[in-house]
Formats: C-alpha cells, structure tokens, sequence
C-alpha cells in the first residue's frame, strides 16, 4: 500500500514502520468509512452532581464539523481484546487446532485478569492471527468477523462508553475506533456501532488474499498518534477541537495530541497521568466518579468481568 502524501509534519520523532503503519491505518478508514452524519443535534445531559460544579462550555460542541472522537477499542470500548474473541471465534470455524485455542484462551484470560495490554501478549496474539489468515481471503474473514461479533463482542461493549461515543454522534460530529486489532475487525465493530470507521492494524493482500505480512508495524503506541494525525489532516479537522479516549497508558501519545483526552476504564500509569494533568476520568469497572465534570450521565456504569482462580495459577506456573 503506497505512503500517502498528506502526512502533516510531526512535532516528535517516530519509527518509519510507525509511520507507515499510521498512514495505511489511516488510508484504510476513510475507504472503508461508513459515515452518513445525519445526526440530530445533542441534547446535552445533565452534568454529573458536584457540590461546587465548574462552569463549562457544553462538550461535545453541536455542529462542530471540524472536531471528531477517537475511541481505542480494548478494554475502552470492548471488555477484553478484539484479536483474542475474533480467535475464538475462527476456531471454532475449524481455522487452528486446540493447542492455539489453548494460547488464545491464556492470553485473554491475561489479558482480564491485569486489565493492561501485556506487548508480548498482544504481540504473540497478533503473530499467531496472521499465520492464521495468511492464504484466505479478505472477503472471507469480513464475512465470518460479522458473525464473530454477534457471537463473542456484541456482549462486552462498556454502556457508558457507547454513551460517550453517541454523545459525539448526536453532536453531529465523526467518531472513529482506533485500535491494534485488524482494520476488517475494526470496520466491523464500528459500523455495528453506527460509528464513522475504524482505524486498525493493516494486514497485506495481494490480489484479495492475505500474505501472512503486516504494512508497516501494528497499530499500537506512537503508530496510534500517528493514524489520527494523518486522518485528522486528510478530513481537516482541528485536533485541538477533537476528544481521544483509551484506557492504557500506551496511547498517551494519542491522547497527548487533542485538546480533549479521556482516560477511560485506566490503568495505573495512565490514571497518575491523566491526574497529573487534569485530564477528565472514568472508570466503568468500578463505579469510580470522574476526577472532572463534563461527561455526560447517560454514560452509565458497567461491570468488570474480572479474572479467574485458573487464570491466576496458570500465570503463577509460567513464572
């Protein structure tokens, strides 16, 4: 997939694989982008009660066509990892045999247990999903990801963060998912959410076949930030205007580059950074109220589906 030449000019340094993983990234949404913005206009829910609440301006802004929302997917949108249900659910289709269930199965249960993204983890995950699809075509594995979702991720969506999400939709604004996870998988889940796209790990494939390589490097970290940089410059919208959400500290560097980042469902490090810097905070695992007012109260609160007595013995043996 050929480098896109609208690439504004990076304020920090970036790997080369970064970047190309960002622009293909960001090239793949807005192909695969199922946008219609005919919202209606946001009614704004009241704000959280406080006992000496800040005026505020209303967020998100209606009618703001120049500002977007970027979900990460992983524990932010979705409980658990898109890559380890969308695993489970070629498996059962009979795509790898028991012993790579069984992997798939210990990642996840990792995966919940720590509430983080582990990189060898998600790394070994990502390795064994292109050995996987490498030879099959692309057609094919959108057609069984659409049943994947209703089978294993339509349940683990977080209400409050759907909430988030609609609250920028009605405002009329665009709303992207940006994620790890393959873009095909990405697409999915945001056009079952009636959001905008996805931006997404981009796999290679020839002739509509996958050949087992990835473009550049996955979506993770500093290639995140870089994604939405290229897509922010290609639909013209202004990044101080736009909100980032994630839960993990990885995507600082997404969340760094709009005026309204979120950290949502956090982890340690995230959560003293978001708190150091007065970003806005929620956490639907617990009930835990937002460090900051502005969120609107329709985001209700979920429950964690936390780890295992198994899942724990089974990390204590690898040690």
């Amino acid at each position: 997939m050929a480098a896109l030449g609208w690439l504004t000019p990076r304020r920090r340094s970036a790997t080369a694989r970064s970047v190309l993983a960002g622009e293909a990234a960001a090239e793949a949404a807005r192909k695969t982008s199922a946008a219609d913005d005919d919202s209606a206009l946001l009614t704004k829910a009241p704000a959280e009660a406080d006992a000496t609440p800040p005026v505020e301006p209303a967020f998100p802004v209606a009618g703001d066509d120049r500002a977007a929302a970027f979900f990460d997917l992983d524990n932010t949108v979705m409980q658990g990892a898109a890559i380890f249900h969308f695993g489970r659910g070629l498996y059962k289709r009979k795509f790898f045999e028991r012993r790579e269930l069984t992997r798939f199965a210990w990642q996840q249960a990792w995966f919940r247990l720590a509430g983080v993204e582990d990189p060898e983890h998600m790394q070994d995950a990502r390795d064994s999903a292109l050995s996987i699809v490498k030879g099959h075509r692309v057609s094919e594995l959108m057609s069984i990801g659409e049943e994947i979702y209703d089978e294993y991720m339509a349940d683990r969506i977080w209400p409050g963060t759907r909430a988030l999400a609609q609250a920028h939709l009605d405002a009329g604004q665009r709303v992207w998912l940006v994620t790890a996870a393959p873009v095909e998988t990405a697409t999915i889940i945001a056009r079952r959410l009636g959001l905008t796209g996805a931006l997404g790990t981009v796999a290679e494939s020839v002739d509509g076949v996958y050949t087992g390589r990835l473009v550049g490097e996955p979506l993770h970290g500093p290639a995140k930030a870089e994604a939405v940089r290229a897509l922010a410059a290609a639909e013209d919208l202004d990044l101080e205007r736009c909100a980032a959400y994630s839960d993990s500290h990885n995507d600082i560097p997404m969340l760094s580059l709009v005026g309204h980042p979120y950290a949502i469902n956090p982890d340690t490090k995230l959560r003293k950074h978001a708190r150091a810097r007065d970003w806005r905070l929620r956490d639907y695992r617990t009930g835990r109220k937002a460090a900051k007012v502005g969120i609107p109260a329709a985001a209700g609160v979920g429950a964690l589906a936390g780890g295992t007595a198994a899942a724990v013995a089974l990390h204590r043996r690898r040690r």
